[in-house]
């Protein structure tokens, strides 16, 4: 672990895992300074999730891949990628935006269990084939944290991938998201209105809908 201070903060409404990437609009003033600010000094900020103006103490370090566009009036469109976990010590206000004081989070242990690495990946294929998709089973192989990659798309709540961001162990995810899809994909099944939703992107954004069919 070390010590990091003054890294700004994006406080959203989602979790962003480490090697995630994701695109976003910067359209509020004063994210627009955090991300000049960031750009100048070659910096990356940190996504927190913020759930009813409550931060939550844990977050992942974002760092700017790419500017995709800049418009007139200040707004942009970035991707980012995520990096680092880092656990909040203490926030500020020293300029229109948030930073902190951060602690970066590493894992207790790296070996992962076959077992429940092999029964994850089978129940994540299961509920793709559900939600309509084809899943490839290469897309699995050489991910240092094949959680993350499964946490992104397997219809949890913002509360559950946070859960998960919090844990300091790639056991610890993989068996968390096999009792949660084990929950799940029962429902998936045997609830048709809840199939149609995840199929027509009408409710868990994770999945994209399938042709033909609409809501």
């Amino acid at each position: 672990m070390s010590l990091h201070e003054a890294l700004a903060l994006f406080p959203l409404e989602l979790v962003l895992y480490p090697d995630e990437k994701l695109p976003l609009h910067i359209f509020e003033l004063r994210y627009q300074e955090m991300i000049d600010d960031c750009v100048d000094a070659e910096r990356p900020f940190g996504v927190v999730l913020s759930r009813d103006e409550k931060l939550s103490d844990v977050g992942c370090i974002a760092s700017i891949e790419k500017i995709v566009q800049v418009y007139e009036d200040g707004r942009k469109d970035i991707v980012v990628r995520g990096g680092s976990r880092f656990r909040i010590l203490g926030v500020a206000d020293r300029k229109s935006y948030l930073t902190a004081d951060i602690l970066t989070i590493t894992d207790d242990e790296r070996s992962v269990g076959v077992t429940v690495r092999e029964r994850v990946i089978a129940q994540h294929i299961k509920l793709l084939e559900l939600a309509g998709r084809t899943p490839a089973p290469l897309q699995y192989q050489d991910r240092e944290f094949l959680s993350y990659f499964i946490a992104h798309n397997s219809g949890l709540t913002n509360e559950q991938k946070q859960e998960i961001l919090e844990l300091t162990s790639e056991n610890a995810r993989l068996s968390f998201l096999v009792k949660h899809l084990g929950r799940f994909i029962p429902m998936v099944e045997e609830a048709e209105t809840l199939r149609k939703k995840i199929r027509s992107n009408g409710h868990f954004k994770d999945f994209p809908p399938v042709n033909g069919e609409n809501d």
